[in-house]
């Protein structure tokens, strides 16, 4: 078995020196689907958006686009009461679950995505939470994330593990700073053959626990090129396992995560267009004093 592999950003409205200057911010997605095949919508994490919104995003890119959409804050338990987590109301997940039809219709929606917060940790109730996915995406590819290290613990990773595997839910692999309890290591551990995701957030230990006005303040980093280079020997231990794979940026400041997805589909051999000036011009790769 080896992937189709497909690289893409997460979000596309970030890449603020990407786009042409005086574009339109409607003609945004579709200038992007120039350069990728894939894109990761992260809005919907913070207001789950109209069916109307999601039909225009499938109409602006080509038949053989694809999304993965994250799911609502509430789904993901990053709402709490009186410190726990509150469940998301029916309301919330009707229309979430309304939101990725008119893509799914279309043939475009690939995954849904669940990243948990770092309050979320390993207990029997977050894995019988876990197990309940499946029942609330029966048709679709679903994705989880964690950012508490709980989860990777050597005496709990094999059940967590069989779950997913069980339920066919994929794990997602991270690159991030190793930093705390609020982080996870990359696990290479492909949990649904159909599709497995590795998402790239950047090495900077400085910002990483840092809530700024954008996730850009948080996710500021861009890799050289040494650094995606020793990846590519785990992309391809992670693509033996899986029939599609997906390799999405989130070093979202500036244009970091285009360049780096686009270096990254260079160094697979992937043969997506070339990035263009001014949009990748030297100056915008990345603040000296960057950490990693």
């Amino acid at each position: 078995m080896t992937a189709e592999i497909r690289v893409g950003t997460c979000n596309w409205s970030d890449h603020s020196d990407f786009y042409p200057r005086g574009l339109p911010a409607r003609d945004r997605l579709a200038h992007y689907a120039r350069f990728f095949p894939l894109v990761e919508v992260d809005s919907s994490y913070y207001a789950i958006p109209t069916a109307e919104r999601t039909r225009a995003w499938a109409d602006a890119t080509p038949l053989e686009f694809r999304f993965n959409v994250k799911a609502y804050r509430s789904l993901t338990y990053h709402e709490r009461e009186a410190g726990r987590a509150r469940e998301p109301t029916p309301a919330e997940e009707r229309a979430f679950a309304a939101c990725l039809d008119p893509i799914r219709d279309a043939g475009k929606l690939r995954a849904v995505h669940y990243q948990f917060p770092s309050w979320f940790t390993s207990s029997p109730e977050n894995t019988n939470r876990l197990a309940r996915l499946r029942d609330r995406h029966p048709q679709d590819l679903v994705v989880v994330e964690f950012r508490h290290r709980s989860w990777a613990d050597p005496a709990g990773l094999p059940e967590l593990l069989g779950l997913l595997r069980e339920a066919e839910i994929s794990l997602c692999v991270v690159d991030e700073p190793q930093l705390g309890s609020g982080s996870f290591p990359a696990v290479l551990e492909v949990t649904d053959p159909r599709l497995a995701v590795i998402r790239f957030h950047g090495r900077n230990r400085r910002t990483w626990y840092r809530a700024g006005p954008t996730s850009g303040d948080r996710f500021d980093y861009l890799y050289q090129e040494d650094e995606l280079r020793g990846w590519l020997e785990r992309v391809a231990e992670v693509a033996r396992q899986a029939r599609e794979l997906h390799l999405l940026f989130n070093n979202n400041r500036a244009n970091y995560a285009v360049v780096n997805g686009l270096q990254m589909a260079e160094l697979l051999g992937l043969g997506y267009p070339p990035p263009t000036p001014p949009a990748f011009t030297p100056a915008l790769f990345g603040p000296p004093d960057q950490l990693s």
